[in-house]
């Protein structure tokens, strides 16, 4: 949460990461994130990229506003960032605190002006964004919270719409796909060139907040019809038939929703189990 600092444009968390204040509405300063964007466009030639890039003028201009990205990718921070880059925008992404507290990623994120996200006190995250909006800042979720091993939508949570009814921004839907050939959970990193990146930039919804279940509905069957069009457009030279990262429905050889969930749950416990050995070697 924000609090009150000397500077009369900003104000500082006790991680360092900045918010503007309200009465002032002045955006953040960034230092970090511009070399941050030249490095990745220099990596994308690098990896011989192709984009397909379609709706990005849907992207506001100015003002606050939320963008909901599907989840198939650990770079998906990276491409979702680059979906506002026609609108010269900076995204300012919600992550989980555990890439905050890392040694190496947490001084990053911290740099880049990103959103902790602590599961345990969300709600502190949720106020932080909205601060973000309600100064002009574009902020950054992902509704499943985590990468969908079946490379099609799980179940979203309900906090982008609630978060942006609450701050009166627009909520722009943005579907991702090719992102997961190049790293994502369960199979090797692949950064061979050649690859196609698509980002589709839907039109911008207006939630009220009135009924947070049924407006994510919404946003997910958006969303859905937004990821089967990508994915029917996507070059078939490189997207074969039985491909592992490819929705099974799609004739892919990904996990369908329903085994993908428990690998999801095995997950869970394997990480619950290592979260309980630690603290019971910690009080010994």
């Amino acid at each position: 949460m924000c609090r009150a600092a000397a500077s009369p444009s900003h104000a500082w968390d006790r991680r360092g990461a900045t918010c503007s204040r309200k009465h002032y509405g002045e955006p953040v300063r960034d230092i970090t994130y511009p070399p941050i964007i030249v490095t990745a466009k220099a990596a994308f030639k690098v990896w011989g990229l192709s984009f397909q890039i379609s709706g990005s003028e849907h992207v506001p201009r100015t003002g606050g506003a939320v963008l909901a990205l599907n989840h198939i990718s650990y770079l998906d921070f990276i491409f979702g960032g680059f979906a506002t880059q026609p609108a010269k925008r900076l995204v300012r992404f919600m992550a989980k605190r555990e890439l905050f507290d890392h040694k190496v990623t947490g001084p990053l994120m911290r740099s880049l002006h990103h959103i902790e996200v602590d599961r345990a006190a969300g709600d502190t995250s949720a106020r932080t964004a909205g601060e973000y909006l309600r100064a002009g800042e574009a902020v950054g979720i992902f509704p499943e919270a985590t990468i969908s091993r079946a490379m099609e939508l799980k179940e979203f949570k309900t906090g982008a719409v609630r978060i942006a009814a609450a701050a009166g921004v627009p909520l722009v839907p943005v579907v991702l796909w090719g992102t997961q050939r190049m790293m994502t959970k369960d199979h090797p990193r692949d950064f061979s060139r050649g690859k196609t990146i698509s980002i589709t930039v839907g039109e911008p919804l207006q939630p009220t907040g009135e009924d947070p279940v049924a407006e994510t509905a919404q946003l997910h069957d958006v969303m859905s019809t937004m990821l089967d069009k990508a994915i029917a457009n996507y070059p078939a030279d490189e997207q074969p038939p039985g491909a592992w990262w490819v929705p099974a429905r799609h004739g892919g050889s990904a996990p369908t929703l329903e085994e993908a969930a428990r690998l999801d749950a095995e997950e869970g416990r394997q990480r619950a189990a290592r979260r309980a050995a630690k603290r019971k070697s910690a009080r010994k």
